[in-house]
């Protein structure tokens, strides 16, 4: 099995263990939210069920990511990648407002005298459950998108985060409605205002790396250093200029200038550059693009 192959399968099946997951806490917290009068819980399951969906998006989106180039997509399909993990960012964002919103008319209605209804116990129960999964969830699939280096399953990492926290907030706010009585009811929507708020900031770092690829970025500073690094093991190369670097899903792309003695023939620099792309693939990975232009040395 190819490492693209297996790359894409493994993504699929922590997507799938998720999307499961999802689907089933869904139901869980939507009955509980009803049958437990906890708006906070019924607003807690719409938020899971926004997992669902980008799941359902992180599936479509890398299978389109992985397949392999062509006529029309001569640098291949990655760029299908950071596009699910925009969408995923977006939702979030949407997420984050709509439970900010949410939150901000009920502790409005309480400062104005309005009693807010006290939760069941059922809706805790499905809140401390909702938490334990989620949190299991995001490690589970933040380890296996650093292996695969794969933008959407970290931007899906953090929306079963963000899901985590914000069952957090509401199991503080039915517990302590449920503990303290009805004039702490407010403690749930306070507290979702302040998770919806880390979830509005994780949505806004997810949108910014996917905006980031799509739109070319170069490579972080350490990795620029790592290819010159590469160059300078290279006795016959001097002048490394021109650099261009970016990537595209999870491969990356470099583009450089070099200069070599000019009396050299065309097989013995085309070896060298041949050695140079060996050994960049080495740090970079085996499906890194590598472009070197070679330049005379100037004459002295």
């Amino acid at each position: 099995m190819t490492e693209a192959k297996e790359r894409e399968r493994g993504i699929f099946r922590v997507t799938i263990v998720g999307s499961v997951c999802n689907g089933l806490l869904v139901a869980f917290k939507a009955v509980a939210g009803i049958v437990g009068h906890s708006p906070a819980m019924v607003a807690d399951a719409v938020h899971s069920l926004s997992d669902f969906i980008t799941d359902i998006f992180v599936l479509l989106f890398v299978r389109l990511s992985s397949r392999p180039q062509d006529g029309d997509h001569e640098y291949g399909h990655g760029k299908y990648e950071p596009l699910s993990s925009l969408f995923v960012g977006l939702s979030l964002l949407a997420v984050g407002a709509m439970l900010m919103m949410d939150a901000g008319e009920r502790i409005w209605s309480y400062a104005h005298g309005a009693t807010l209804e006290s939760p069941g116990a059922i809706a805790l129960v499905a809140a401390v459950v909702s938490v334990a999964v989620k949190e299991a969830l995001y490690w589970y699939t933040i380890i296996y998108a650093r292996r695969y280096n794969s933008q959407a399953m970290i931007a899906n990492a953090w929306h079963h985060r963000s899901d985590a926290l914000s069952s957090v907030a509401t199991m503080v706010g039915i517990g302590g409605a449920i503990l303290l009585g009805e004039r702490w009811t407010v403690l749930d929507p306070v507290a979702a205002v302040l998770v919806s708020a880390l979830i509005i900031k994780v949505a806004l770092m997810v949108v910014n790396s996917s905006m980031g690829e799509l739109l070319d970025h170069a490579l972080p500073d350490d990795e620029k250093a790592l290819i010159t690094k590469v160059l300078d093991e290279f006795e016959e190369v001097s002048d490394p200029h021109n650099m261009r670097t970016r990537h595209i899903g999870p491969r990356h792309s470099v583009d450089i200038h070099i200069r070599m003695d000019g009396e050299m023939t065309v097989n013995q620099s085309h070896a060298v550059t041949r050695r140079i792309e060996r050994r960049l693939r080495e740090e970079l990975g085996a499906d890194t693009l590598v472009n070197i232009h070679v330049e005379p040395t100037a004459p002295r």
